[in-house]
């Protein structure tokens, strides 16, 4: 029986290798039968599968030293989405130093970033009033996507109380359909938008309420920021 290591290659990185039969290190499988368990609505079973998973990784992995995993290796691929789901986990309920602890793991697990955890953990060290981590990891997002700016609108609001209105406006002539939608009243989860976020190339309007769900239970709990932005 072939025990649980981390194999390095030629490449520098490692590639997370285990016995086919032990399902405890399959992450493709692990993925996929969380991603089962949501669909039948047991929500709390597939972010233990996933958290329990977690846990497993983080004991293997040195105390020191770098540690890379393969992204074109599909165990290795699949054990640093597990990683990124749940951050998200935790993220959606607002436990934000565990949120905060998976992202940077990820971070030091795939330097690249191939899942942008970057742009999430953002959002987390606003949540944490961590702003010296916030501006550190700013500098690594693109600076003219949607994310950077709600959450450049968002951290100065979480500082000062206010928000800027140049930024307001820039926000708005830039991304009209996320200033419209972030504005919006209603947010309907309904079949048009169903039907547009899962075509093969989702409009403006549809990405904009996905960011919008992704990040609600923010403004939920930090209230204020989008009343703000409604009256700028």
């Amino acid at each position: 029986m072939i025990k649980p290591q981390l194999r390095p290659t030629a490449d520098q990185t490692f590639r997370l290798v285990a016995d086919p039969a032990d399902r405890n290190w399959d992450f493709v499988e692990i993925l996929a039968r969380s991603r089962r368990e949501e669909q039948q609505g047991n929500i709390e079973a597939a972010c233990n599968t996933r958290y329990h998973a977690v846990q497993r990784l983080e004991e293997l992995l040195p105390e020191s030293g770098e540690v890379i995993l393969e992204w074109e290796d599909d165990n290795s691929q699949a054990a640093l989405e597990v990683v990124y789901c749940s951050a998200i986990d935790h993220f959606l309920i607002g436990d934000w130093e565990m949120a905060a602890a998976m992202f940077e793991m990820l971070l030091e697990l795939d330097p690249e970033d191939h899942l942008e955890a970057i742009i999430r953990l953002a959002y987390t060290y606003i949540a944490m009033e961590e702003y010296d981590s916030y501006d550190d990891v700013a500098d690594d997002i693109n600076d003219k996507s949607a994310d950077m700016a709600i959450l450049t609108l968002w951290s100065e609001f979480r500082r000062t109380g206010t928000l800027p209105a140049v930024e307001v406006r820039n926000f708005g002539k830039r991304f009209a359909a996320y200033y419209n939608e972030f504005r919006a009243d209603e947010h309907p989860i309904d079949e048009g938008y169903l039907a547009d976020i899962e075509s093969e190339r989702p409009s403006q309007s549809a990405q904009a309420r996905e960011l919008w769900l992704q990040t609600e239970h923010l403004w939920a709990q930090f209230g204020g920021f989008i009343e703000a932005l409604r009256k700028a």
